[in-house]
């Protein structure tokens, strides 16, 4: 039996659209809940990159490239809850038009809901949920009404 050597696979490039890059290892699809990309919902390319070596070869990281799509503020916002280190490009006609790193706020206001179920916040009356940011490595958040400490961010995200 003749062996095939094995061959790198490298994520295509895209002509529009947007890369995140530097997603904090094994987060990549708590980032695409936060696109709400799904089965049922794709019309252009996504290409998603699980525990890749990094460009300077010391670290690991997940990438995602996803065609024809550019992320608002808040979508941005929320990704900063999950991967704090990430860098957000925009590319348009295969270049880099644009690239920044998601900045993750003091206080983070109408992204997350808190995990207590006795919170003022999920008693139905009219108020946002607010957080304070206590640790950024990884991201962690204090409830501003009942000082609780926000457990597994990505399942609270609004």
């Amino acid at each position: 039996m003749t062996e095939t050597p094995i061959k790198e696979v490298k994520l295509p490039p895209i002509r529009n659209g947007t890369v995140i890059d530097h997603i904090a290892c094994g987060q990549a699809l708590n980032v695409m809940k936060i696109l709400k990309v799904n089965e049922n919902n794709i019309d252009s390319s996504v290409s998603i990159g699980m525990h890749v070596i990094s460009a300077k070869g010391d670290k690991w990281k997940d990438i995602i490239k996803i065609e024809d799509r550019e992320l608002d503020s808040k979508t941005v916002d929320k990704i900063a809850l999950i991967a704090p280190d990430a860098t957000i490009a925009i590319i348009r006609d295969y270049y880099v038009a644009e690239k920044y790193q998601v900045h993750l706020e003091d206080h983070v206001v109408g992204l997350a809901k808190c995990s207590n179920p006795n919170c003022i916040t999920n008693r139905g009356e009219p108020i946002t949920p607010e957080f304070t940011v206590i640790g950024r490595h990884p991201p962690q958040l204090r409830c501003c009404y009942c000082d609780r400490l926000l457990t597994n961010i990505s399942d609270n995200l609004l």
